[in-house]
């Protein structure tokens, strides 16, 4: 693998082991990852690493929220490039190398794939940033703000305002400019803010709709009472530290449509 395009993977299972064994599997002999860390963030059962990949295994003494999970995966990191993936996914194909193309413009500080459904349908991983009055138009029914992309080999990387969490690609160098994801965010929004913070930064965060990746989405918790005090804990966050000081994301190139 070119050394200079050396790679770090960051996964936190939550009790997923049977998901997280499934994308493991598909990163056995996958070219383009260096290093993966991968954090067990409650007691679940085992999880197998990949053969032939270094690999760190940590175990929370106690629960973490994603952003510090991710944080902590990150430090020390020697590589120039490191990844977030959630161990729900799946990867037919090996997405590194078309990723790590997009990073041959160094403006470029996070790139996402597109993210499809297991059905094939391309998810919503690629949106505009969230205000109240988008926020009251997706209550409506009206726009969810996502960019509709499809898969597209032949197309570049597409600038977007902000790319979800279950996959993200960042320059190293990019991630350490802003101080990584903020922590105080313990789930929901962190990914959010933390391409707000690489746009006024002077990064740019991309989608790539030529490289795909499948998630299979756990959505259990969606109306759990605890998960939804978060999600309202977090978008208050959000909205104090970034409404009305959105950065202007797309004078950096045009958007999607």
């Amino acid at each position: 693998m070119n050394q200079d395009n050396r790679l770090r993977l960051s996964m936190v299972s939550h009790g997923q082991a049977r998901l997280a064994n499934r994308v493991l599997q598909d990163l056995q002999g996958m070219a383009g990852v260096d290093e993966l860390v991968l954090t067990e963030n409650i007691p679940d059962e085992p999880m197998q690493l990949p053969a032939g990949l270094h690999a760190v295994a940590r175990h929370n003494p106690q629960p973490a929220g994603f952003a510090w999970n991710h944080n902590q995966a990150f430090e020390g990191c020697s590589q120039r490039f490191f990844c977030v993936a959630n161990p729900d996914l799946r990867l037919p194909v090996n997405p590194f190398p078309g990723l790590l193309a997009a990073m041959s413009d160094p403006r470029v500080g996070l790139v996402a794939p597109l993210v499809l459904s297991p059905a094939g349908l391309p998810e919503d991983n690629a949106r505009r940033f969230p205000t109240p009055w988008n926020l009251g138009l997706k209550l409506l029914g009206l726009d969810d703000g996502r960019y509709h992309l499809q898969p597209a080999p032949s197309l570049a990387p597409r600038p977007v305002e902000w790319a979800a969490g279950m996959f993200l690609l960042f320059r190293a160098e990019a991630f350490r400019d802003v101080g990584g994801f903020d922590a105080k965010f313990h789930l929901y929004y962190e990914d959010v803010d933390i391409c707000a913070r690489l746009w006024k930064a002077g990064w740019k965060v991309v989608c790539d709709p030529g490289v795909t990746v499948v998630h299979e989405a756990q959505r259990a918790s969606r109306h759990n009472p605890r998960y939804m005090k978060w999600h309202a804990a977090s978008m208050a966050r959000y909205f104090f530290k970034h409404l009305g000081r959105l950065p202007a994301a797309t004078a950096h190139g045009s958007p999607p449509p």
